[in-house]
């Protein structure tokens, strides 16, 4: 099941444990279950701590596995095989059952330990969704530290009925006690406060009472990760506030063009990111998102949750988001049927029929993958023709089970009132409205800037991209901007980085002009 290497790697890690480990595999006569023994197998070959008791006649989901303590109960347990983005929260499950403590803020594990009531978690994953390792990791964490949590992660390739019983369409998508808690992404922290009630108002508080900072960077993707590193390396206070740290990275795949990295992905350049941030002397603030912007001499930005921080410049790097269709049935679809990441969601539409709304690099890119996981792919184009790479479309029309439309205005998204069973079209040159019959619909048409919580403060472009000059200075003395949300072309992370470096150079020039600083 693992190679040489990956089993060397993990004997590594399995040598940090302390505490003996039982893996206890409830089995069948599956192929998928002899795939789980043959990695439980693996595992347990590398570590004389480990021990494998295999059940068959267990009444648990199969196939499955939990981990233990001699003598304990079960607190995590793995429905599937968790291979892919996956592995690695096995390892750390692992290593935690093992006795070695998640590196967690002492303050945030005592509030984990105080969290009362059974809290029995189960999380719906796909092996290739990005977003799905950090909430599996979070609550399994969680798991190891507080008796009353249980978690189970459920790969909803593997149990599709369960999938369908849930009515589940997008992953990560958790589940507490059997009923609903959590869809998408989400912090350790994040999780926390939805059990915690007292834990945003606390939080608020604390944010509040900061001191002003001479720069405070408000987003954390690549361009604001630069501003923050560029801002400490020069001695001054420095803030980033970001909703999530590493942004869109997060949600990017394979990534190819970051000069020096031949190759990565997303996950782990957001990771590289991070950690490179917080080697400096950053205060990082995640999970916050900004509200507005007061002009002052001294600035202030008001978060969701009700803090507000000062600081006397201010460096904007709030990206960009999914740009949606807008049409009848998007926003009532979504997490229904209606998606915006192929990678995450679409092992969940195996053998059914999906189309894809978008006919540039990003949407052939989904297709093409769409394609090799689902009965049938319509690719739907509002140009009257598709705008990818020459290499890309080539390669998405040599697929059998792939139509493109181009020439097609998307009108409505169809459904049942629980998913979505459709999608309605109009031929732009008769006129003539159509219907497709399908069962998950993928919007590939873009990216929106995050600058709502700008207007009126600073000059925005028609697209609602912030204006800055060559220096990275907005209309507002003191506020800069990078990245994604600004008026500067080509959104690439390369550029992004490189703008976020020069907002923050230029917000450090005006510090140094400026009396406050001057005179410090």
């Amino acid at each position: 099941m693992l190679d040489g290497n990956l089993k060397q790697q993990l004997q590594g890690y399995l040598e940090r444990i302390s505490q003996p480990v039982e893996i206890v595999a409830s089995l069948d006569d599956s192929e998928k279950s002899q795939e789980m023994l043959d990695l439980l197998e693996d595992i347990e070959s590398v570590s004389s701590l480990v021990r494998i008791d295999a059940q068959r006649d267990d009444s648990s989901v199969k196939p499955s596995f939990a981990l233990r303590r001699p003598g304990a109960t079960a607190q995590v347990r793995f429905a599937g095989v968790p291979m892919g983005h996956e592995f690695t929260s096995l390892v750390l499950a692992l290593l935690q059952t093992g006795g070695y403590p998640p590196k967690i803020d002492d303050l945030v594990v005592e509030q984990i330990r105080n969290l009362e009531g059974d809290l029995n978690f189960e999380t719906f994953v796909s092996l290739t969704c990005q977003s799905c390792p950090d909430v599996v990791q979070a609550l399994n964490a969680m798991a190891a530290l507080n008796p009353k949590i249980r978690h189970t992660m459920i790969d909803g390739a593997v149990f599709q009925d369960e999938v369908a019983r849930r009515e589940v369409m997008a992953v990560p998508a958790v589940f507490l006690n059997g009923q609903p808690f959590g869809q998408g992404r989400m912090e350790l922290a994040e999780i926390i406060q939805k059990l915690d009630s007292g834990a945003a108002r606390r939080e608020s508080e604390k944010l509040s009472a900061k001191a002003p900072y001479d720069v405070l960077v408000v987003g954390g993707g690549p361009a604001g990760a630069a501003a923050a590193i560029y801002a400490a390396r020069k001695g001054i206070r420095t803030g980033i506030a970001a909703e999530r740290l590493g942004g869109q990275l997060l949600d990017t795949v394979g990534i190819e063009n970051f000069i020096s990295v031949r190759e990565t992905q997303g996950h782990k350049l957001a990771s590289g990111f991070e950690q490179h941030v917080t080697t400096y002397d950053v205060d990082v603030m995640n999970l916050q998102r900004a509200e507005a912007l007061v002009p002052g001499d001294l600035l202030e930005v008001k978060l969701s949750g009700g803090a507000s921080l000062k600081a006397r410049s201010v460096v904007i790097a709030t990206g960009a988001r999914w740009r949606e269709i807008n049409v009848p049935g998007e926003r009532e679809y979504r997490n229904r049927g209606v998606a915006y990441c192929p990678h995450c969601d679409g092992p969940l539409f195996k053998g059914k029929r999906v189309a894809v709304i978008g006919g540039g690099n990003s949407g052939v890119e989904a297709a093409i993958d769409l394609a090799g996981l689902v009965s049938h792919v319509t690719l739907i184009e509002f140009d009257p023709q598709l705008r990818a790479d020459a290499i890309l479309t080539r390669k998405l029309l040599s697929l059998a089970n792939v139509t493109v439309i181009t020439g097609a205005q998307t009108t409505e998204v169809v459904g049942d009132g629980q998913r979505v069973i459709g999608l309605k079209y109009k031929d732009r040159a008769s006129g003539e409205p159509r219907h497709v019959e399908l069962a998950g619909v993928f919007v590939q048409i873009g990216l929106i800037p995050n600058t709502d919580w700008l207007k009126g403060t600073v000059k925005l472009s028609p697209r609602g991209e912030v204006e800055v000059d060559a220096r990275g200075q907005t209309s507002v003395p003191g506020v800069f901007a990078a990245g994604d949300c600004t008026v500067v072309p080509y959104k690439q992370i390369v550029i992004a980085v490189g703008e976020g470096a020069k907002a923050s150079l230029s917000a450090f020039d005006h510090l140094i002009r400026s009396p406050v600083l001057a005179a410090a």
